[in-house]
């Protein structure tokens, strides 16, 4: 039992450091944060909506738009890192495989392009 015990110790420690600290700073946080926010703070940010609106509000689809874009392209470098990381050791088909993929992606942005879905008005 007690060697047991020898071997959770730490593990136990550093469960209660972690507790103590997360309620040290969530108490710092509600002691010390500012009750009267400025009115710049609660200003329309880059959505251009107020912060404290009805949550249930119609919006326009270019916010979806965007936002689908740009998972489409952050997910294209995702995948493209760790295949340029391992590029001295892939074979000719997983070069050609991500061309295709590259090309996929860049004749659809070209596409979209075309369609305005990147001009804001």
């Amino acid at each position: 039992m007690e060697e047991m015990l020898r071997e959770y110790l730490p593990i136990l420690v550093f469960l209660g450091l972690a507790i103590a600290i997360g309620l040290v700073l969530i108490l710092a946080a509600i002691v010390l944060a500012v009750r009267n926010p400025d009115p710049e703070k609660v200003s329309a940010y880059e959505c251009g909506f107020n912060a404290f609106d009805d949550a249930r509000m119609k919006f326009d689809v270019r916010f979806y738009l965007v936002s689908i874009l740009f998972i489409i392209f952050d997910l294209e470098i995702a995948m493209l890192f760790p295949w340029a990381v391992a590029f001295q050791d892939i074979s000719m088909v997983a070069f050609w495989s991500m061309m295709v993929f590259l090309g996929v992606l860049t004749i659809g942005f070209a596409y979209e392009w075309k369609k305005g879905a990147l001009e804001w008005e």
